[in-house]
């Protein structure tokens, strides 16, 4: 079959990742004979800069004919772009996998979990006011909808991991209305799921318990706003947001991306961190493979993921990872490791 994929370099580094990452999967395409038809797409500073707007009309109508969507990272107009695109598409699922990968500076070497944040409810929905000069509120918003189709994708994702747990992270015990549905709608769609261990944390409790036994925890389940900060907690346990891919998701479309920002004082440094955007292509083709039933995709995902590990264990990364290669050359390994491999 053939997969048409918008990719949106964005600002900064993102082209330079975005090249690097078309490589990587330009070499997993030769290998299995996949056929991806890559449309570049504009959004971002870069755009707005030029055109006067962050997320043309016409790279929305490119998107709605594709089949999924991989982008760079965007710098000032990110609400404006991805914020957007996950109302646009009801992208209600923000996935974030949690893994050690060999040489990179993890905190241990056998954390292997998921977080699955909410991610078009909550503080974010961005109804905030004043009242005087000196008064701000802001309202929260959680409706039993949005807690159990984000519970119910949580536990879909465990029963196919090894550990097969969830953890719902609240904080109930305080915001005892908005916190307390998250909690009650999570313990009734776990009644669905019986061959899945589930239990509840507080989320400052889940902060700290991140740190002392990462290893311990295998899906995550949280709110927005809670789910933002402790993804990237989580992020610098495995080497930092270098190491961090991340899923928008719906039910008939999703936008893979590295969830760091543009960096832009690293630009022409060609020293960035290749691995977020590679392994959110690795993602991506993990979500057309399950979504279109495509074996070819789901085993050209992994290789990717082989391809990183097999790279980074042989000590050629960027000075991030403690090797000497600029971006392209990494993925210019990871692209070499994966011609190499036999299937």
């Amino acid at each position: 079959m053939k997969y048409k994929i918008a990719l949106i370099p964005g600002d900064g580094i993102g082209p330079e990742l975005a090249e690097t990452a078309m490589v990587v999967l330009n070499a997993v395409q030769r290998k299995f004979d996949l056929n991806l038809d890559f449309i570049e797409l504009e959004a971002g500073d870069a755009c707005y800069e030029r055109r006067g707007a962050a997320l043309p009309e016409e790279t929305v109508e490119a998107i709605k004919k594709s089949h999924a969507c991989l982008k760079g990272p965007v710098g000032e107009t990110a609400a404006d772009v991805i914020v957007k695109l996950r109302i646009m598409f009801d992208l209600y699922a923000n996935i974030r996998p949690v893994k050690s990968y060999p040489n990179a500076p993890c905190l241990r070497d056998d954390i292997d979990l998921v977080i699955v944040r909410e991610n078009t409810e909550d503080l974010y929905k961005g109804f905030e006011f004043k009242v005087g000069d000196d008064t701000a509120i802001g309202l929260r918003v959680i409706t039993r909808r949005g807690c159990e189709r984000i519970a119910r994708k949580a536990f879909e994702i465990a029963l196919r991991r090894e550990k097969k747990r969830v953890t719902a992270v609240h904080k109930a015990n305080v915001m005892k209305v908005t916190c307390g549905l998250f909690a009650e709608v999570c313990r009734k769609v776990a009644g669905n799921y019986p061959s899945v261990t589930f239990d509840e944390q507080y989320v400052d409790a889940m902060a700290m318990r991140l740190i002392k036994e990462p290893q311990n925890f295998d899906v995550i389940v949280t709110t927005n706003m809670f789910g933002d900060i402790i993804s990237d907690e989580a992020a610098q346990l495995v080497g930092g947001l270098g190491m961090a891919p991340g899923g928008n998701i719906g039910e008939n479309y999703a936008i893979f991306e590295p969830v760091h920002g543009s960096a832009p004082t690293r630009v022409g440094k060609h020293t960035a961190n290749p691995c977020s955007m590679i392994l959110a292509a690795k993602m991506m083709l993990e979500w057309i493979g399950e979504r279109y039933s495509d074996q070819t995709c789901l085993k050209a995902a992994e290789v990717i993921e082989a391809g990183v590990v097999s790279a980074l264990r042989k000590g050629l990364a960027v000075p991030d990872l403690g090797g000497r290669l600029k971006t392209a050359e990494m993925g210019e390994a990871i692209a070499n490791e994966i011609a190499e491999f036999k299937i």
